[in-house]
């Protein structure tokens, strides 16, 4: 299917969301603009988030830097430690059996299980919600890495140990390649994964970014701010996916989108 067919059925598919979106609020008036604001009073929200710092102390720019900061900052830490941990734990059988039993105890935590113990060590700022959004960043990078390693054909290493390929040589040009598009799965459900994170530590424990403009316009029952915060976190993390999925497609060879 071509581009240029596949934006113009995006395009449809979003015009027809808004279109319904505005009958059932401006059109039949089936719900309390109180409750459920029509798609035209959230653009107004929204523009006037731009300049306007009440009721949560900051314009929507502020907050949206705020949250990327963070975000990016646990996003990446995740990528550094998990990716070459992962790799590790499968090309080495003994960092597996010594790493392994840990990480799978530690799994089954979710991220948002970590708060309470973040606030405690760092207390509320950059620092909880980062190792927050690394807690949630760290775990699928691991799984994939770990697995793309694990799934490298026994053929293609025999080929490469024939022709007299040292074990380093190995994995950097037969199982790392092949494990490619297993570890930038890992990378992008980490980065939903991260995004998610950073929304519910902003709620619970911030004094600013995306989470916490949500938080504070439900207190004073300001619904169109806050599905301009909702709006806008879709929005960022349809990008930062895009961007990804361009970095993918200039690494992993013969990818089709």
């Amino acid at each position: 299917m071509k581009k240029s067919l596949k934006r113009l059925i995006s395009a449809i598919s979003i015009a027809s969301v808004l279109l319904f979106w505005y009958l059932i609020t401006d059109g039949l008036h089936l719900f309390s603009s109180y409750l459920f604001p029509s798609p035209v009073a959230v653009f107004k929200a929204f523009v006037n988030k731009l300049t306007v710092t009440v009721p949560d102390g900051g314009t929507l720019f502020t907050h949206l830097v705020a949250s990327l900061q963070v975000a990016l900052y646990g996003y990446f830490l995740g990528i550094v430690i998990g990716v070459p941990l992962g790799i590790l734990m499968a090309w080495h059988r003994k960092v597996d059996l010594i790493v392994k039993p840990i990480f799978d105890l530690i799994r089954p935590i979710p991220p948002v299980g970590w708060i309470p113990l973040m606030i405690l060590w760092v207390g509320i700022g950059q620092s909880a919600k980062a190792m927050v959004i690394f807690v949630s960043a760290v775990t699928p990078c691991i799984v994939n890495s770990y697995t793309g390693i694990k799934q490298t054909s026994q053929v293609h290493l025999w080929v490469a140990q024939t022709f007299g390929a040292t074990r380093r040589q190995m994995l950097f040009d037969v199982a790392i390649p092949s494990a490619l598009p297993m570890i930038f799965s890992g990378l992008k459900v980490s980065l939903g994964a991260s995004w998610m994170a950073l929304v519910a530590a902003e709620m619970l424990a911030s004094t600013k970014g995306l989470g916490y403009m949500i938080q504070m316009n439900r207190m004073v029952g300001r619904a169109d701010n806050i599905i301009v915060g909702m709006l806008m976190i879709g929005v960022v993390g349809a990008i930062l996916s895009a961007i990804l999925g361009l970095v993918e497609d200039r690494f992993v060879k013969g990818r089709h989108v």
